[in-house]
């Protein structure tokens, strides 16, 4: 018997079918989970299209195609599919992300068309804890940003950004997307940092949330404050807020190379459970 497979654009109605796909893993799909839950499949609120792999006429696989291209819990049929339906559309999008094997797959078949890649980071360590650290103490100076310290947090937030993706945050359209993202974190009660004297000293968001699972980004810290230890006690603190008020579970991803945030996250409880992968361009 022949398997009939399809790729189609999702719609509202394949909106449960979606969730459940989204939900049978909620650490590695939270940052799309979380988009979803609140916006739905309409593009024009998600912010771009969900792209669904039926194999005899069940949803089995998904490809999130935004500002980034996310394969979710994608078959290799699925992602030779999506990198049939990407590559037609052409290159929107600034980077490809995702659990690292379907993401290497997917970028092998898209790289003659669409490389060369800005950067490769083809192995970044997804962590995850459900508990609190022992004999680390969260930093009671670390607190949520307030509505009316966006100048405050800003520059710390461009620094960071520009440090770990390798291009600042503010080019292109002047910083609007990236400033607009940082206050609804900060309107969200997602921000939190340690400022000291107006200057924020370490800081880190809790970005995707979901009922089942959160994520933990753009963690930094002052370059003139590191190795005090600000990392460990000030993750403790955020962690804290994370388990308390939004999510069971707490994850975040790193690069590999960074063997001094893997380490201070492994001191924090994070244990590596899996790893994501990332093509910028």
């Amino acid at each position: 018997m022949l398997t009939q497979t399809t790729t189609r654009v999702l719609g509202p109605g394949d909106l449960g079918a979606a969730l459940a796909i989204l939900e049978s893993e909620p650490v590695t799909n939270a940052f799309v989970t979380a988009r979803v839950q609140v916006a739905g499949l309409d593009p024009w609120r998600l912010g771009g299209e969900m792209w669904g792999y039926y194999t005899d006429g069940q949803l089995r696989s998904l490809c999130y195609s935004g500002a980034n291209l996310v394969p979710i819990c994608a078959t290799p049929e699925a992602v030779r599919a999506f990198a049939d339906r990407a590559r037609r559309a052409g290159r929107r999008c600034s980077s490809i992300v995702g659990p690292a094997e379907p993401t290497a797959l997917l970028w092998r078949l898209l790289e003659p068309s669409w490389g060369p890649a800005r950067d490769v980071r083809a192995n970044q360590p997804l962590m995850v804890t459900e508990r609190m650290p022992d004999g680390i103490e969260p930093d009671p100076d670390v607190r949520r940003i307030r509505k009316d310290e966006m100048d405050v947090i800003m520059p710390a937030c461009v620094a960071m950004f520009t440090e770990e993706v390798g291009v600042s945050p503010m080019a292109g359209d002047g910083g609007l997307l990236y400033q607009a993202r940082v206050a609804e974190l900060v309107g969200a009660g997602r921000s939190f940092a340690r400022i000291d004297d107006g200057k924020v000293v370490f800081k880190a968001e809790i970005g995707a949330a979901t009922p089942q699972a959160c994520q933990i980004q753009g963690v930094w810290v002052d370059p003139e404050f590191r190795g005090r230890g600000l990392s460990e006690t000030g993750m403790a603190a955020v962690l804290r807020y994370a388990l308390a008020d939004v999510s069971p579970v707490v994850s975040l991803y790193v690069n590999d190379y960074n063997t001094a945030a893997r380490a201070s996250y492994r001191r924090v409880g994070f244990q590596e459970v899996g790893a994501f992968m990332s093509v910028l361009f």
